[in-house]
């Protein structure tokens, strides 16, 4: 078998990510059908930058979900012919399988293509989940703080900058190497963290159907029983049947970034609770009788979601650019990993020679935070307009 040419390698490349161009033509087309039923996602279509932002964004999330269908070998296999091989050089006639490493292979003879796009499977998994587990610790807590005011305020205002004074690669260097792994600090911390989506989604229901008990003890029972049940299982890894889980690498970066994101989204809902609560809506639900908790979650909470929404999509951003940091210095998920970071980590060693294995996962990881930014200046002049 020949090796592949430039115009042979886009070729394959636009091949493999079939399924990817198929969902996102059908996304799309739906989206833009029923785009006055979306709401500020359906504005996005009125929005070049956003929409730029969109299909970048979208185009790694389905490469993440598709990951399993687009690859070429398994991101882990070596073929030793083939290490250090150039973009588009032919597999041995001995290996079976796809006979081309599109992207050509790293100084351990793995396919820089396969583990550039299972990379994104990585980080999608945990970037957009741990930015919405800080935001549920961030909102829990700053609700309260910006609508109650006083000494509430100012020790969760204390801790908050406790934190934030340390510089961001440090605490997060502090919190995943082996000596305070040992510790089991970041397991207290998960106990702590991961607590914070139970209760800020009891609370919730619990204001919401306060008047309709059976509605509300539905709500709030399927909520504990499925967030204790997760909980157990990502926190102390002793769900008995195994379907919510977590090593203990993946767990430490994790509850780094929550804990890491936690305070700046405290300071940010803080602050826009301290403007909203003087509305004069906020001034009608109190006279009306509403209790403090629903007034935050259903008066204030929706009527902050322009700024959240975009501060959403920027964060996810920089936990991308901080797990790729993480994984750059050997201090994210397990060594042979194929997250962006670590892949970057392990090409730069010869960038001189053979540029390619750093290079792509590089681009990868650019364009996906380029994406997210994109997206977030969309949606942030969409939801000026309102």
């Amino acid at each position: 078998m020949d090796a592949l040419t430039p115009g042979g390698i886009l070729v394959q490349v636009l091949l493999r990510f079939v399924p990817v161009w198929i969902a996102l033509v059908v996304t799309l087309v739906a989206s833009f059908i029923f785009r006055r039923r979306l709401g500020l996602y359906g504005k996005l279509f009125d929005s070049p930058v956003g929409m730029v932002g969109l299909f970048i964004v979208m185009f790694w999330a389905y490469t993440a979900l598709f990951a399993g269908m687009i690859i070429t070998h398994d991101p882990l296999d070596q073929v030793v012919q083939l290490k250090n091989a150039w973009p588009g050089a032919a597999a041995p006639k001995s290996e079976a399988g796809y006979p081309w490493y599109i992207f050509g292979g790293d100084n351990l003879a793995r396919d820089v293509f396969s583990r550039m796009v299972m990379g994104a499977r990585r980080v999608l998994i945990i970037a957009p989940a741990a930015t919405t587990f800080a935001y549920m610790v961030g909102i829990t807590l700053g609700l309260p703080a910006g609508y109650s005011g006083g000494r509430l305020d100012t020790i969760l205002s204390f801790v908050a900058n406790l934190v934030l004074a340390f510089p961001v690669i440090l605490l997060f260097y502090l919190l995943v190497t082996p000596a305070i792994r040992q510790t089991g600090v970041p397991i207290y911390l998960a106990a702590v963290l991961f607590l914070f989506p139970i209760l800020f989604l009891t609370v919730l229901w619990n204001s919401r159907y306060f008047t309709s008990p059976w509605k509300r003890n539905i709500y709030v029972g399927l909520t504990l029983v499925i967030g204790f049940w997760a909980y157990s299982g990502l926190a102390f890894n002793a769900d008995p049947l195994g379907v919510f889980t977590m090593d203990s690498n993946m767990l430490n970066v994790f509850v780094s970034v929550v804990f890491v994101n936690s305070p700046t989204v405290f300071r940010i809902v803080r602050g826009i609770v301290l403007d909203i609560k003087s509305r004069d809506y906020v001034a009608a639900a109190q006279t009306r009788g509403e209790g403090p908790w629903y007034i935050m979650l259903w008066e204030i909470l929706p009527n902050a979601r322009g700024p959240l929404i975009v501060d959403f999509c920027l964060r996810i951003g920089y936990t991308t650019i901080l797990l790729g940091t993480l994984g750059f210095f050997g201090l994210g998920v397990s060594p042979e990993s194929p997250d962006w970071g670590s892949t970057i980590n392990a090409g730069r060693k010869l960038l001189s020679i053979y540029p390619y294995p750093a290079f792509v996962p590089a681009i990868a990881l650019m364009s996906l935070v380029l994406g997210l930014n994109l997206l977030a200046d969309g949606l942030r002049e969409e939801s000026l307009r309102d």
